[in-house]
């Protein structure tokens, strides 16, 4: 029954605003007492159990824990853009099993992923409020699948919000579904979902029963605590946990923050208790305090007369040592000098070149007018960062209020001139090094989380500094795959198992050879860079392949072309291969869009391991700390009844700089995925090395 005084009606809502900037401008609103936007039960910026239209700032992160009678919520939100949060969320629903084969998973309780999206339609400004619509685990099995559109004013302390929620959100029914006005197939929503989970449903958006919700948030003179009240549209009579007991719609909660953590209590239905704890950063703004020297001075410059008076020595073990820059080949002409190098420590493009040009100038005499630091990947010379020396000194001694020192150099392709001049010192002989990896696995029958830790050991050969042979062995450390035992599913399938048989791999093979291969490269034209490989190419496949990469420098656009020939290889004798092998490879579009600030936008259409043909799409988006986080999905002619659970594949990941958490600069970083099922369709050959990465420093992403 629904808790309004009136009558149930037809609704049909308008949201309006004016164009002015000043009611756009929210500069002028006291925020001095605002609330903070805070989490809800499933994750979000919100009340208790109903969404605002609050945002926070741009990289914000929340990760989430709370317990909530029938349920316990995991969830990670992240505020992506200003105008736009992403949640990730598992739910553990305490009153049903994951299946009824014990052998299969035991007494774990249902585990269900879930995600979330909202954006902003209108900014708050003075007299108007933020304005959003979301989207509630509109993907898989619909839990809690719920569209709404609700806003969020401020009054002092006081933050109040309204909202019409659709689906979970609306079950209350309220009022009748506005939608219905314009079309009779809004008023009923259809039930369960399509394929096998995973999928997008779309034709349920914005039908069926129809409620309000909101309520207000009180900022107490107390600055930790804030108080919350909130009425929602939800009767409990669908949950998946079971008709729950609803002995009223208004719930109230506290939310009291100490440093980076939110620690909830809510009282919620009438009869239940909740509590939870939010550990909150910004990704865009975390750093590390950094312990190093800065910048050579050029205050009191000194610089030789002439080029005879170089002291060599001391300017190359200099940009090591303190440009970190480590040489392969030096010109130093009388006029010009041009030094072939690798950055290996600040990631920051103009603060290298910077230290790096500091360092030049404070070493060579006035005649030398242009200095050329071109950077090479893989011995391969990438770009050449050409500076006006007299411009640079000028702005590296503050000669000038607007001085601009990155004005004072530019990047290009490094000319025939450069390229004919390159003759390296050692280009060949051995090479080596370790990385940390880390693959985990949520929602999982046997366990709910599965890991394996360890180190991958790198080692290789240089012929020249084109051609070289190379290999890595995975060595793990710790893991508990041994409760992994899925070999294949209980039902016959269409797709070969590229990926399915995953748990032979891993628990057949602590120390591993992941892979060993012969790989040449070379640069076909200016902007154009090709390679060929053979051999294990990765932990599961081994096989003969080439690719070709189109990539001007500091060009948002980059294009590629791959193609494969493989075989799977034996779980269990690492040298051997099985009677499967495939042609596979993609054509790729590598964009970095100007309109979405550090973001890049990666489109590769081709046949995958299965020979299903399709599309994979991956959007990265690039923190100002250097974290990047990304999702990716695969779309191909495969059906989500042939694909199986998860009805495509998709995954995310997030990448991390390593000198967050170093006292000193460095470049290197590690990746953590996250794949919610894996299947065979739309699965990407895990080539050992990829041209866009090797390429990177012509149009830094990642760094």
């Amino acid at each position: 029954m629904s808790a309004f005084p009136y009558k149930k009606t037809s609704l049909a809502l308008i949201i309006s605003a004016s164009a002015c900037p000043a009611l756009a401008d929210t500069d002028n609103i006291d925020t001095e007492f605002r609330v903070t936007p805070s989490q809800m039960v499933q994750g979000g910026n919100g009340l208790i159990q109903t969404p605002t239209a609050r945002m926070r700032e741009e990289g914000g992160l929340a990760v989430n824990y709370t317990d909530n009678g029938e349920y316990r919520f995991w969830s990670v939100n992240l505020q992506l853009f200003d105008w736009m949060e992403a949640t990730a969320r598992y739910t553990d629903v305490r009153t049903q099993f994951y299946s009824n084969v014990e052998s299969f998973s035991g007494d774990q309780t249902l585990k269900d992923k879930g995600l979330d999206v909202k954006f902003r339609l209108w900014k708050e400004g003075y007299y108007t409020p933020d304005i959003s619509v979301g989207f509630r685990d509109f993907g898989g099995t619909g839990f809690f699948e719920s569209e709404y559109i609700n806003a969020s004013k401020s009054f002092g302390p006081f933050d109040v919000h309204l909202g019409l929620g659709w689906g979970y959100l609306g079950t209350a029914d309220d009022i009748t579904n506005p939608l219905c006005e314009f079309r009779d197939s809004y008023c009923d929503r259809p039930t369960g979902f399509s394929g096998r989970g995973g999928k997008v449903d779309y034709d349920q958006f914005f039908k069926g029963t129809t409620a309000f919700f909101g309520g207000i948030e009180y900022q107490t003179p107390w600055e930790p605590l804030t108080l919350k009240l909130e009425f929602e549209g939800n009767d409990y009579s669908l949950d998946r946990a079971g008709e729950l007991e609803q002995d009223s719609r208004w719930n109230v909660g506290a939310v009291y923050r100490w440093k980076d953590f939110d620690f909830s209590m809510n009282y919620q239905r009438g009869n239940t208790f909740g509590f939870g704890v939010t550990y909150r950063f910004n990704m865009n703004t975390i750093s590390q305090v950094k312990y190093d020297k800065p910048p050579k001075t050029l205050m009191a410059r000194q610089a030789p007369d002439t080029i005879d008076k170089v002291d060599k020595s001391r300017l190359y073990n200099t940009l090591v040592q303190s440009g970190g820059f480590a040489l392969s080949d030096v010109n130093i002409d009388e006029d010009k000098a041009v030094f072939y190098g690798t950055q290996f420590v600040y990631r920051d493009q103009d603060e290298a070149i910077e230290r790096v040009g500091r360092i030049i100038a404070s070493e060579l005499p006035d005649s030398v007018t242009d200095y050329h630091i071109v950077e090479n990947s893989g011995g391969q010379p990438m770009v050449d960062t050409t500076i006006d020396a007299e411009q640079f000194i000028t702005a590296a001694r503050y000669e000038s209020i607007d001085s601009d020192i990155t004005q004072s150099y530019v990047r290009t392709t490094p000319s025939k001139e450069v390229m004919d001049a390159y003759e390296p010192t050692n280009t060949h002989g051995l090479f080596y090094g370790a990385n940390f990896f880390w693959t985990q696995s949520f929602g999982n029958p046997e366990d709910f989380y599965l890991y394996q830790t360890g180190l991958i050991l790198n080692a290789g050969y240089a012929l020249n500094n084109k051609l070289s042979v190379m290999g890595s062995a995975r060595v793990t450390l710790l893991d508990n795959f041994d409760k992994f035992n899925f070999l294949v599913d209980n039902e016959e399938t269409v797709l070969p198992r590229v990926r399915t048989r995953v748990r032979e791999y891993v628990s057949e093979n602590p120390i591993g050879l992941d892979t060993a291969f012969i790989h040449y490269k070379d640069n076909i034209s200016e902007n154009v860079f090709g390679q060929v490989y053979a051999g294990y190419l990765e932990t599961m496949f081994a096989g003969v392949g080439g690719e070709v990469l189109y990539r001007p420098v500091d060009s948002r656009l980059a294009y590629g072309i791959d193609i494969n020939y493989v075989k799977q290889r034996d779980p269990y004798n690492q040298l051997s291969t099985l009677d499967y092998d495939a042609i596979t490879g993609h054509a790729s579009v590598y964009w970095q869009p100007e309109m979405l600030k550090g973001t890049q936008l990666t489109v590769s259409a081709g046949q995958f391991l299965a020979k299903d043909k399709g599309v994979n799409i991956d959007f990265a988006k690039r923190f100002d700390s250097g974290i990047v986080v990304g999702a990716y999905a695969a779309f191909t002619d495969v059906s989500s009844e042939e694909y199986g659970e998860g009805s495509f594949t998709k995954g995310f990941y997030i990448s991390i700089p390593s000198d967050l958490f170093l006292l000193q600069p460095s470049k290197g970083r590690g990746t953590f995925p996250w794949v919610p099922i894996s299947r065979d369709g739309g699965q990407m050959l895990g080539r050992p090395v990829r041209l866009i990465d090797s390429t990177a420093v012509r149009s830094p992403f990642y760094d």
